[in-house]
């Protein structure tokens, strides 16, 4: 056990804390070294950073893009933040209703999407600089 919690950057003396005791990115990394543990070939991460302040979302990341290096696992990861599939995948898929509306490579689904509905999803997200935000509301509402 201490062994795998290393594997996932944990003290092992965190094994005899209780779950109300630890913070969200340690908690986050339990339930990573709890999916690796089986050694599975796939791990399907449902919203795995939306608890999380940005730096430890960037670190929770970081530790599952190591993770997959080393273990060889592949990952779904089920988001709704852009900025989380950007860094984090190779191909991304966009869902409306159940239904698949468009998948291909992160790069071309993100900024060069060919259906409206992703166009309007990807312009929809927040940016930091207000000009920038301005200027993609504009354009989202020209579509």
């Amino acid at each position: 056990m201490a062994d795998l919690l290393k594997s996932v950057e944990l003290d092992p003396a965190v094994r005899l804390r209780y779950p109300h005791e630890l913070s969200g990115g340690q908690r986050q990394r339990v339930g990573i070294a709890r999916a690796i543990a089986l050694e599975p070939q796939l791990i399907i991460a449902d919203e795995p950073t939306s608890a999380l302040d940005v730096s430890v979302q960037a670190a929770v990341l970081d530790l599952f893009l190591d993770l997959q290096d080393r273990l060889g696992f592949a990952c779904l990861f089920i988001t709704h933040d852009l900025a989380v599939i950007g860094m984090a995948s190779d191909r991304v898929a966009v869902m409306k209703d159940g239904r698949l509306v468009e998948e291909g490579l992160t790069d071309q689904v993100l900024f060069d999407p060919r259906e409206d509905y992703t166009r309007r999803l990807v312009t929809s997200a927040p940016v930091p600089d207000p000009l920038q935000q301005r200027a993609r509301r504009a354009d989202r509402h020209r579509l």
